[in-house]
């Protein structure tokens, strides 16, 4: 089964109709997104001239029986711990919503789907 969790630039680009990202997702059984990324999605759809239509497009998405939506957790917490100390010991940060988007991917064992190169310098890490 390919699953892969989703990095909220490659649903911003899927809605856009990015002819590679379609694709990929195409292909996908599971796709995996985080409450971080919806987070984000609606952070950024507050008082748009399109927020009606966006949320009524994320609705959708999230209504889709191939997504699976994940929370946060003692567990992710765990996870998003690990990921933190070793980009601090490796003095390469990165954003925090990113490292609990990874946090998610280890947890739920997920590949991630990303254009964020920053995302290169979380160890173990699989993307596609």
């Amino acid at each position: 089964m390919k699953k892969v969790l989703i990095d909220t630039n490659i649903f911003s680009l899927a809605m856009r109709g990015d002819a590679v990202v379609v694709e990929e997702l195409r292909g996908t059984d599971q796709i995996g997104f985080s409450v971080v990324s919806i987070g984000e999605l609606l952070s950024g759809f507050k008082g748009g001239r399109r927020e009606a239509q966006n949320r009524g497009e994320l609705n959708l998405f999230l209504d889709s029986p191939r997504v699976v939506v994940h929370g946060i957790d003692a567990g992710t917490a765990d996870f998003y711990a690990s990921v933190l100390n070793n980009l601090k010991a490796a003095g390469t940060p990165i954003p925090t919503n990113d490292i609990w988007i990874a946090a998610v991917a280890f947890q739920h064992g997920y590949k991630v789907f990303t254009k964020d190169r920053h995302f290169d310098f979380i160890q173990g890490l699989v993307q596609l």
